[in-house]
């Protein structure tokens, strides 16, 4: 089955052709069988090639060329896909979840007039994603990259008739274009130190030619890091994420907790050998990943809008994959990468249908008692929340317990510390949004009372044509046990050695971590459920307050980069608005428009104008034919 590996980026591919020539022509349904089905089979097909690949010897890989894309000298890149531990991983989590994710827009955006044109973005993302998880270079890599923000551009400005949206979406595409040229920038340096940017042999070569801690592959490392904390919102390219929530839901379930946001993961994790040859590089890593999950751990405390602190725990749980990764714990930054996206996906589907159940309502603070109204809705919410704060035996217990671990034990003490804080901050901030949302009474205003579960209870219903309760209760059941799957990645990425005395501490952190994330839930309970008024008071404080504006604004770094780069850019703008380069190129349209003018007037209609035209005409072509 491994020859039809192209089939799995090929099938979403025609969706996406199909249904952006015809939408105009595809009806809803044809849409929903289309755009749900194209992923779908890509989904089947993983699975049967997943089948067959973890039933093949260790260390197994395979490549499949399909065509060369250009031959300069010794410059020969290919669009070549390979399948190993890795990409195989990846593969599942974007066809898998991504097919769920798919499953529940049928029903989500059912009644919105451009529902064909929706579905053929949301192919086209997941045709870009395979690209860059299943390349086999690093430019066909950077091609789904790049494809990737496309996509996400697109989805992001979805419903473009309002204009915060198509902010949004230009925000989210200009931050992560400046990843971008960075990563680009880095390319060039390991082709011009490697002579290839084929991923295997560039892993290979770089031990030969660069130093340990050289300048040259300090620089590439950084430059990678520089692409990859634009596409996965960490320092300090962080600032677009929340403001990606603009785009329907099921668009923040697949870009920003499934797939897009863990690219930069992904790049990290499989280049890892320059990283390793960059010290300073690897802990850079780690560094930025510790500080972004705190910064956006206490960001989420203060928001009121359910998406955006999913947006901001998002961020913070990226922050863990990153932490891990610069502590050398690569195998359980991946598998954390995994298990975040079953429970993540799950709490963004989850809000959706608390959005529309909640009549598009999404501050938490109009909410309250949904648990009683929207039963299935709050237990699979709670499920992915548990496996958020890493409650014991849920998905996300073993792979964050992992993480934490092998940070202490590689003695990176101080990311262990920063990610023990963040446990804590994670339980705080996740029930703050249960026991607010959920719990107490309702605090819906005029005739906003919340639908049950079926669509009931109010003036407007919840969309008819399919069933949200089935990728809800799948994501649910893979929150809950899916860090119990054991996933192989030791013939890809390294895994240390632990010293006999680091095992011996391993159970007593395990403890510290849940102890932490369980005081977090503890206090979440005693201040926004047992004693809001006490949570009021201390809001209202001098150092409350002055700590709820800061955290708020998530630290003032919209206000610093529109203070540096889009006034400076604005007022330059102004001032060369009338240069000389600006009104010459305007003198081209100008002179179009004259001679347009000029020869519409001869226009008029008449038929004796007409005749004397074409006798004059033919006057000058009998003279032209004299003369020459």
């Amino acid at each position: 089955m491994f020859e039809f590996l192209f089939l799995v980026f090929t099938f979403p591919l025609l969706g996406f052709l199909t249904l952006a020539i015809g939408r105009q022509r595809i009806s809803e349904n044809a849409a929903a069988y289309i755009g749900v089905g194209s992923v779908g089979l890509s989904a089947l097909l993983t699975a049967i090639i997943g089948w067959q690949f973890y039933h093949q010897p260790a260390g197994f890989s395979y490549t499949q060329e399909l065509w060369t894309w250009m031959s300069v000298g010794d410059f020969s890149p290919r669009f070549a896909l390979r399948l190993d531990q890795l990409s195989m991983l990846m593969m599942c989590v974007i066809c898998g979840v991504g097919f769920f994710i798919h499953l529940f827009a049928s029903w989500y955006m059912r009644g919105d007039e451009a529902y064909p044109r929706f579905f053929a973005y949301m192919n086209l993302f997941v045709t870009a994603m395979l690209f860059l998880v299943l390349g086999d270079n690093l430019l066909f890599l950077y091609f789904g990259w790049e494809g990737v923000g496309l996509a996400s551009y697109l989805l992001i400005g979805f419903w473009y008739q309002d204009a915060a949206n198509g902010a949004a979406a230009r925000k989210s595409f200009i931050i992560t274009r400046v990843g971008d040229t960075f990563m680009a920038i880095g390319l060039f340096i390991i082709f011009h130190g490697l002579g290839t940017l084929n991923i295997q042999d560039a892993m290979s070569l770089a031990p030969q030619k660069w130093a340990e801690g050289g300048t040259m592959v300090t620089a590439a490392a950084l430059l990678l890091l520089g692409g990859a904390v634009g596409k996965s919102a960490q320092l300090p390219l962080q600032t677009w994420l929340p403001d990606a929530m603009a785009g329907p839901t099921p668009v923040s379930a697949l870009i920003h907790a499934a797939t897009m946001v863990t690219a930069g993961v992904y790049l990290i994790a499989r280049t890892h050998v320059l990283f390793e040859l960059s010290p300073f590089a690897l802990d850079t890593v780690g560094w930025i990943g510790g500080i972004t999950l705190l910064l956006a751990g206490f960001t989420a405390l203060t928001q009121t809008d359910i998406k955006k602190i999913l947006a901001y725990s998002t961020m913070s749980q990226i922050g863990y994959m990153f932490l891990a990764l610069g502590a050398g714990a690569y195998q359980p930054a991946v598998f954390h990468l995994m298990t975040h996206a079953f429970f993540k996906a799950l709490l963004f589907l989850s809000a959706g249908s608390v959005i529309l159940a909640c009549h598009h309502e999404q501050d938490i603070f109009k909410m309250g008692g949904l648990r009683k109204k929207i039963p299935f809705t709050f237990w699979v919410f709670l499920i992915g929340s548990l496996g958020l704060v890493a409650f014991p035996l849920t998905s996300g217990f073993f792979s964050k317990d992992k993480i934490l671990f092998e940070a202490w034990a590689y003695g990176h003490h101080a990311f262990y510390w920063m990610g023990l804080g963040g446990a804590f901050l994670t339980g705080l901030y996740t029930f703050r949004l249960i026991f607010i949302a959920f719990f107490g009474e309702s605090r819906a205003t005029h005739d906003a009372h919340a639908h049950d579960d079926h669509g009931h209870g109010g003036e407007i219903t919840q969309p008819k044509g399919g069933d949200h309760t089935l990728p809800l209760a799948v994501l649910a059941v893979a929150a809950l046990f899916g860090g119990w799957i054991h996933i192989p990645l030791d013939a890809v990425l390294p895994q240390p050695a632990i010293s006999e005395a680091a095992e011996h501490v391993e159970y007593s952190m395990m403890a510290a971590s849940v102890g932490v994330s369980f005081l977090g839930i503890f206090l979440a309970w005693f201040f926004f459920l047992k004693n809001p008024a006490l949570a009021a008071g201390i809001k209202q404080s001098a150092i409350g307050q002055l700590l709820f504006r800061w955290w708020r604004a998530a630290f003032g770094f919209d206000w610093l980069y529109d203070l540096l780069f889009v006034k400076p850019y604005l007022f330059i703008v102004r001032l060369i608005r009338r240069d000389v380069a600006d009104q010459a190129i305007g003198l081209l349209p100008r002179l179009t428009l004259a001679f347009n003018s000029l020869f519409s007037n001869t226009q008029t209609g008449q038929l004796r104008w007409y005749a004397g035209m074409t006798a004059a005409g033919a006057v000058v072509v009998i003279a032209a034919v004299i003369l020459i």
